[in-house]
């Protein structure tokens, strides 16, 4: 287990724990929450001992295998699946040796080292390194791409890809959803279910949360509270402990006005002077109980426009893309006021075009579009986050945008979004990402849109940030299209969902559990469009052409997968042989030396073209089996 017992932390000036208590027993899986800065990311440097301790006491198991998810990533020549392969620290060390006992030619060290690899399923390793890369949002063809091809999210998900490829003990992850995809999140939430170590996760996502973990670690007041249950249970015990805290405040705060007022009256009189300097000293013994308060809080709304169009938008029989290259064919929809729209669809389905088309940065290739006199757009993407001017004020931001903004105005309404004091009118050079996020919505609620397009709000905002913007677009009167992999946020602000998949933009028929189970399906490469075909529904003739066309697919396919298949036996009866020769101890003598290296590269060529026949006819038999799966549903 993990215990921290009378731990007190200090970063410089700045006190982060305070004779903070925590056991951690082995096997849970822990959400750490708190508000930015409250010493979540200083308690995981703690247990990587990246932090001293200035006093108490911090243990846990000496032999633990420790994965974390690193926050930074070099560019480089190296390739992505590589990259990922790198994190699996016990394949490495066996390639590695494997490689100088084939230098030395060292045979008995060579086949010792065949068995320490087969022992660590080593030649399944990079097929998972492949899986996890799939998983988390890239194509197959990306495994091989340098790292350096990537931009900073995306490295970012090689980052956890590595961490999630090492066996471990103890798994720490630090906001893993951030640079994520709902797919991706989706995926990662079910490799997680699954892991059989200690897992200690930062998150604020309250969906993912719930779904991974079984407590909930709080980090506030420089304390460290540990809450069994998910994210909506802490809140109520939280609430009650609050609660409890401040009755007891004020029942403090009544009895020290009744003993400073004994003090005031009778310190100066001699009969009464022994008890008066009692109470003194039982009023400097007494342990204060601190007024309930919660760390952040923030309470903003979007402004509702003065004027509405009727639409707002319309696009009729539109495509959209690229000179030469369209990516979504004949888009028809009409956005009206108060329509709140939730965007699905896997990574380079064509969300960001589509964005990109109604907010008219990417002029559209053929079709209609209709945008109303008085449609004003807010549009929130992360990468006007990162093309704020830092070196002006927050009040000046919004200085800039609407003429004859008073610095009270904008003060008022910034504090809304946490911006209070000094923060207000400093310049933005030393802001957090949160605090750029916070600041790029205040400027979109400043100048009072009545249709707002919200490309993942949500990254980098706290948990409370995130309440008071879920708050904010439930009371907010205009349109609303999210894109976001919170599924807090998204069933709560959102009535319907709109679906990019296939080249098209389509109505989707469900909530996100249906999603869920959609995407899924879609991670079966070559997959057809049976539930997208199930839900626009069928004409007759359509029908038989469908099953006709997955007819005509059936029987290559079959053929296929029974070729596979047979020289999947084929193989294991090869290495079954080699095996068997292996087995021979006389094989291992100083004459033999050339046949046991001979046997021994033919065992090893047969293991990894076994392994990717094997993977091929999976591959092949899981697409037979979805068409006759959909002939049978016909």
């Amino acid at each position: 287990m993990i215990r921290l017992q009378q731990v007190n932390l200090n970063l410089g000036s700045k006190e982060i724990f305070k004779q903070a208590d925590l056991t951690i027993h082995d096997g849970h899986n822990l959400a750490i929450v708190g508000a930015n800065g409250a010493g979540k990311s200083t308690l995981f440097k703690l247990i990587l001992s990246q932090v001293p301790l200035d006093q108490g006491e911090f243990s846990l198991p000496k032999n633990w295998r420790i994965a974390h998810m690193a926050q930074e990533v070099a560019a480089s020549t190296q390739t992505a699946l590589d990259y990922v392969l790198d994190g699996h620290k016990e394949f490495r060390t066996v390639q590695e040796k494997m490689h100088a006992a084939e230098q030395a030619q060292d045979d008995m060290r060579l086949a010792a080292l065949h068995g320490e690899f087969e022992m660590i399923h080593g030649y399944d390793v990079p097929q998972l390194g492949r899986m996890m890369l799939a998983g988390l949002g890239f194509k197959p063809e990306q495994a091989d791409d340098p790292v350096s091809a990537f931009s900073g999210g995306w490295r970012m998900r090689l980052n956890l890809a590595q961490a999630l490829i090492m066996p471990s003990d103890l798994l720490l992850l630090d906001e893993p959803t951030n640079h994520l995809d709902l797919d991706a999140s989706l995926w990662l939430e079910s490799f997680l279910q699954k892991y059989r170590g200690t897992l200690l996760l930062i998150s604020h996502d309250r969906d993912f949360i719930d779904s991974v973990s079984n407590g909930i670690i709080h980090v506030h007041q420089q304390k460290l509270d540990l809450y069994t249950g998910n994210y909506a249970a802490f809140e109520r015990r939280r609430a009650e402990r609050l609660a409890q805290q401040q009755s007891m405040y004020e029942q403090q705060q009544d009895q020290i006005k009744h003993i400073e007022s004994f003090i005031t009256r009778f310190k100066a009189k001699a009969s009464k002077a022994k008890q008066a300097q009692s109470r003194i000293k039982s009023l400097e013994r007494m342990e204060m109980i601190a007024a309930a308060h919660v760390d952040s809080e923030f309470q903003f709304q979007f402004p509702n426009a003065e004027k509405h169009s009727d639409p707002l938008m319309t696009f009729t029989d539109v495509n959209i893309g690229y000179a030469g290259n369209t990516l979504l064919e004949s888009v028809k929809f009409s956005l009206r006021p108060g329509d709140r729209i939730g965007l699905l669809g896997s990574n380079g389905a064509g969300k960001s075009t589509l964005i990109k088309a109604i907010i008219g940065q990417l002029p559209l290739l053929d079709g209609d579009f209709y945008s109303g006199e008085y449609t004003a757009v807010g549009y929130f993407a992360q990468h006007q986050v990162d093309e704020l001017e830092l070196d002006i004020s927050p009040i000046r931001h919004l200085q800039l945008l609407k003429d004859g903004t008073s610095e009270q105005q904008a003060r008022n309404f910034l504090g809304g979004f946490g911006f209070h004091g000094d923060m207000a009118v400093n310049t933005c050079e030393s802001f957090s990402g949160g605090e750029l996020a916070r600041l790029a919505l205040a400027r979109i609620a400043w100048l009072k849109p009545n249709l707002l397009i919200l490309d993942e709000p949500t990254n980098h905002l706290d948990l409370d940030m995130r309440h008071a913007l879920t708050l904010a677009l439930q009371n907010y009167e205009g349109a609303i299209l999210v894109v976001s992999h919170d599924r807090h946020l998204l069933s709560n602000t959102v009535d319907e969902f709109w679906l990019v998949h296939d080249g098209q933009v389509k109505d989707f028929d469900g909530d996100l559990e249906d999603y869920r189970a959609f995407i899924k399906q879609s991670q079966v490469e070559g997959e057809s469009s049976t539930q997208e075909e199930a839900s626009l529904g069928e004409s007759k003739k359509d029908k038989k052409r469908r099953e006709a066309e997955i007819r005509r697919q059936v029987s290559p396919l079959k053929k296929t997968v029974d070729k596979l298949e047979a020289q999947v036996e084929a193989l294991q009866e090869q290495l079954d042989q080699h095996e068997q020769l292996l087995a021979d101890t006389s094989l291992y003598e100083a004459a033999q030396k050339d046949q046991l290296q001979k046997v021994l590269a033919q065992q090893a060529e047969c293991t990894q073209k076994l392994g990717e026949v094997e993977e091929s006819w999976m591959e092949k038999l899981e697409e037979l089996e979805e068409l006759v799966a959909q002939l049978n549903e016909s």
